[in-house]
């Protein structure tokens, strides 16, 4: 391979693996990996193709500004072609985006706007009008809009497509696809009719958003929400084509990061919640069939956006989406659990610096300290602070000279009220079974679990 001489050379040309880990029922199952692409996702190529279709238009001048709505990859390839480019860049985006999204976008320099996720369009603070918006009131800027702009299709017919059918031995009898802005389907679409209109095309969907019901009945119903990014929507999208779409799946979220993490482990690829969309619904139309065909589908980004979400076991479990053992009693409440090695602690002799460092790491604000398993005392962020107060010297004691011994706590089987009482006290609870140290409970915790209960 020739040797690039920017990154922008790099977008594209992304290689396809077969899976070979799955049950795909009688079929072959590839995948297309767009998280290899420079920005990370296949939304590198849509975004090069508006830009450059805008400087050839005389829309976008050197040193200018850019505005965009965008759930993401959208973002970070607008971002990363504009930062190689010299424009400036201001990206609306709705507030579920995962937090490694938001730093890679400012780490390129781009002003991040955040707005709410729970309104749908003709809403003020729906990410897409906020962003038309903001465009109208910046002298010079350009709104390069996704979802209308016809140099987002234009990618994928000049690019994607061929890609994958050259790599396909010209011979793929269906393409599973998600939609988002609509790009994808409707660049592929237009591609295969020309050369092998015999592809099918399968709708990935996030249970929530309108578009399977739209395709299966023709209308726009009410949307649900989701937790997958970058897929899915709430309106029909004006350049989304479903002609040559033969099916559609409605996949949850928990099908959806199930699939994502099983990717993981048994391919080794590491890829975002909207694959694990792509993946499941791939894997129940190839296990669906009866005969043998050729399936192709997408890597769309890369898992490492979401490791604070879906690959944190954490947050899965925060939302609902993975199972724990249930025992009828306190420890169900427990978020991190000693028993599953969940728990950050401290020793009697670690030190204030080591106690300090691990509150920030895991962005807690008190450790129980513990001798054997057994609960010695517990130090929080106050602690800290009577202790240092005087000198910072101090970071080197050991954390038995700045916990705090007498520790109210409760036994595994107490009544749940008694967690309201400790919290009105101002504490966090600390439960034992006897004299073993099980975990803390923290308000959080109590209103994540009713939270649960609710969905």
């Amino acid at each position: 391979m020739a040797i690039a001489q920017s990154a922008l050379a790099t977008i594209g040309n992304t290689p396809m693996l077969e899976l070979t880990h799955f049950d795909t029922g009688p079929c072959r199952l590839f995948i297309k990996l767009e998280n290899q692409n420079p920005g990370g996702s296949i939304k590198d190529r849509v975004a090069l193709s508006m830009i450059e279709q805008a400087e050839r238009g005389g829309k976008l001048q050197p040193g200018g500004t850019i505005i965009e709505a965008t759930a993401g990859n959208t973002g970070l390839g607008l971002a990363l072609v504009a930062a190689l480019k010299g424009y400036r860049l201001t990206l609306v985006v709705p507030d579920k985006m995962s937090r490694e999204k938001i730093f890679h976008l400012r780490a390129l320099g781009a002003n991040v706007v955040l707005t709410r996720s729970d309104v749908g369009k003709g809403h003020p603070a729906y990410y897409q009008d906020y962003a038309q918006r903001l465009a109208d009131d910046t002298p010079g800027a350009l709104y390069i809009d996704q979802f209308n702009n016809p140099a987002n299709p234009a990618a994928h017919t000049a690019t994607t497509a061929p890609e994958l059918w050259r790599q396909m031995d010209h011979d793929v009898d269906a393409i599973v696809v998600g939609v988002g802005s609509g790009g994808t389907l409707s660049g592929l679409s237009r591609y295969f009719a020309e050369v092998s209109p015999a592809t099918r095309f399968v709708l990935a969907d996030p249970a929530g958003s309108i578009l399977a019901d739209y395709l299966d009945s023709g209308n726009v119903t009410e949307a649900g929400s989701w937790l997958v990014e970058g897929i899915g929507e709430d309106f029909v999208p004006p350049l989304s084509d479903f002609r040559q779409v033969a099916a559609a799946y409605r996949i949850d979220d928990r099908e959806a990061f199930t699939t994502a993490r099983q990717l993981l482990q048994s391919e080794g690829i590491l890829a975002g919640s909207s694959t694990g969309t792509l993946l499941a619904a791939a894997l129940r139309y190839c296990r669906a069939q009866t005969e043998p065909l050729r399936v192709a589908t997408f890597v769309c980004d890369s898992g490492n956006k979401y490791l604070s979400k879906m690959f944190n076991d954490r947050w899965m479990q925060e939302q609902g989406l993975l199972a724990t053992s249930q025992f009828g009693d306190l420890r169900d409440l427990i978020a991190y659990r000693h028993d599953e090695n969940a728990a950050v602690t401290a020793a009697p002799d670690d030190t204030l610096a080591v106690v300090h460092a691990r509150m920030r790491l895991y962005d807690i604000s008190q450790l129980p300290v513990l001798d054997n398993d057994r609960l010695v005392g517990l130090i929080d962020e106050w602690d800290l602070l009577h202790t240092l107060q005087a000198d910072a010297g101090n970071f080197r004691l050991p954390a038995r000279q700045a916990m705090t011994r007498q520790v109210q706590t409760l036994q595994k089987d107490a009544d749940p009220q008694a967690l309201l009482a400790t919290f009105n006290h101002g504490h966090v609870a600390v439960i034992l079974d006897g004299e073993r140290f099980l975990g803390l409970i923290t308000r959080t915790d109590v209103l994540n679990a009713w939270r649960q209960k609710l969905r």
